[in-house]
């Protein structure tokens, strides 16, 4: 199949979280399954600088944003086989020193930055001289596409146009702007309706794609079922359901190339689930890297998180107020709310010895604390899907997290299947139900061969892309199929 795949973000260009994880994971592996792939995203500031080897496209890109003509050059990279990338390069819109926000907030014009996105990967989908069968747009970024896509062929007589598929990672997330911003699509208003772009009067990116992409996919099949209730469905749910039939959930993967525990510059000790002695000395120089003693008997909990009321760091504050008295340590690695980074820090001065926190990012870190924990909480309000769990099983350090969207696809506790179990769950959002799960693990870690076993369980799991991509190519054909 020819497939162009379009995403504000993709790791290692440009990353603010798992969406620029599972772009450039699903897009690597479907062009080493044979596929030809095209992948367009921003060009933002230093990625030029980091990577100089991109060449700039021989061609002019130029589309109207509402009563301006905008243009822009692209730039391309082939990072692996079958994969090229296009990057979009408007300085005025991407050369700055966030993503989609500074500080705290947003930048102002979003609304022209995304939708400028939005019209270049509809104008790339038309005129790209190998002419790709399907458009995969993620998230509200991209939600447009498919609209502008329906909209030229139905003024210009665009025979050839690709069919689309929009993939939800968040759906709290929806690129909501003032109905004065409509105006910057250059669209009429006969698609600014209850079914159509409009939400409670603004304009809505992501409502737009969930109503005019011929497929809608998710991150985890529960996910898919979440969002269509009330109480996951962020307002949008009514629109969902009318799309229930179009709407599927697949499981992300994991890209082991990268997250691997045997060839990894990140850890000092090599270790894999025929040989997991390495795991205790990579828990003993991550103590030792943390200033928290080095101390096998103490259970390690790990925790690499937004700072945000969606990861639960509300009550995994709470339950470890209640659980640090025991012989514990725990281990966090993140940023946002200034709120919760300073009622970390705080609890990390009050508990020397058995907490350490480093706010921001370090993906080197990152890995050392999912090989070094003994324990992963994921706590979270709602997760779409969630990596580091499946992370964690890979690292063998076993989740504990709450039973929601693909925390719950993703991990089996003892009371599911004893002899498959390679995790911790629990079912209310509360602190005593954390605490509770907190507890279990404590006990666990008495039991050790109980524990060894989990950990086997959990890191011969195949979360491969490999999979995840043949999942998204069954559903790909079915839609091309459809539509003949």
């Amino acid at each position: 199949m020819r497939l162009l795949l379009a995403s504000s973000e993709v790791h290692p260009y440009s990353k603010s979280g798992g969406l620029a994880d599972m772009v450039a994971a699903l897009a690597k592996a479907l062009g080493r399954a044979g596929h030809q792939v095209g992948l367009v995203t921003p060009l933002y500031r230093g990625i030029r600088a980091r990577f100089p080897q991109m060449q700039r496209l021989d061609y002019f890109l130029e589309v109207p944003l509402g009563n301006q003509r905008v243009q822009c050059e692209v730039w391309t990279l082939q990072p692996s086989e079958g994969l090229t990338i296009y990057f979009i390069d408007r300085p005025e819109f991407y050369d700055r020193s966030g993503l989609y926000l500074e500080g705290a907030s947003d930048y102002a014009d979003n609304a022209h930055r995304f939708i400028f996105f939005a019209k270049c990967v509809a104008h790339l989908a038309r005129y790209l001289t190998w002419q790709p069968e399907l458009v995969h747009v993620h998230d509200w970024q991209a939600g447009l596409v498919p609209l502008l896509m329906k909209h030229q062929r139905q003024q210009d007589g665009w025979a050839t146009m690709p069919k689309s598929c929009l993939t939800i990672h968040n759906l709290a997330y929806q690129g909501n702007f003032s109905r004065a911003e409509y105006a910057l699509t250059n669209l009429p208003l006969d698609y600014f309706h209850l079914h159509g772009a409009e939400f409670f009067g603004q304009l809505c990116c992501l409502k737009a794609g969930i109503n005019y992409a011929d497929l809608l996919t998710t991150v985890s099949p529960r996910y898919a079922r979440e969002i269509t209730t009330v109480e996951y469905g962020c307002g949008l749910d009514p629109a969902l359901r009318a799309r229930q039939s179009s709407l599927v959930g697949i499981l992300n993967g994991v890209d082991y190339d990268e997250w691997n525990t045997t060839s990894n510059p990140s850890l000092k000790f090599s270790y894999s689930s025929k040989d997991v002695s390495g795991k205790a000395e990579n828990k003993a120089a991550l103590q030792a890297e943390l200033g928290l003693p080095v101390d096998a008997a103490a259970p390690l909990f790990g925790s690499i998180t937004r700072l945000a009321d969606q990861k639960g760091v509300d009550i995994q504050l709470g339950a470890l107020e209640e659980m640090l008295a025991s012989n514990m340590q725990f281990a966090l690695l993140g940023s946002g709310s200034a709120e919760f980074e300073r009622a970390y820090q705080s609890l990390a001065r009050r508990h020397p010895g058995k907490v350490s926190v480093t706010l921001g990012y370090n993906q080197g870190l990152s890995h050392r604390i999912e090989a070094g924990s003994d324990f992963f909480l994921m706590p979270s309000r709602f997760e779409p899907c969630g990596l580091n769990q499946m992370y964690s099983q890979r690292y063998g350090t076993l989740p504990i997290v709450r039973v929601t969207g693909g925390l719950d696809d993703s991990v089996t506790d003892l009371t599911e299947d004893e002899r498959r179990a390679n995790g911790i769950k629990f079912q209310e959002y509360s602190v005593r139900a954390l605490g509770k799960a907190v507890r279990k693990a404590l006990v666990l870690y008495e039991s050790k061969p109980l524990l060894r076993e989990m950990q086997l369980n959990a890191m011969q799991l195949d979360y491969s892309w490999e999979r995840t991509a043949h999942a998204y190519v069954e559903v790909f054909q079915g839609t091309l199929k459809a539509g003949r």
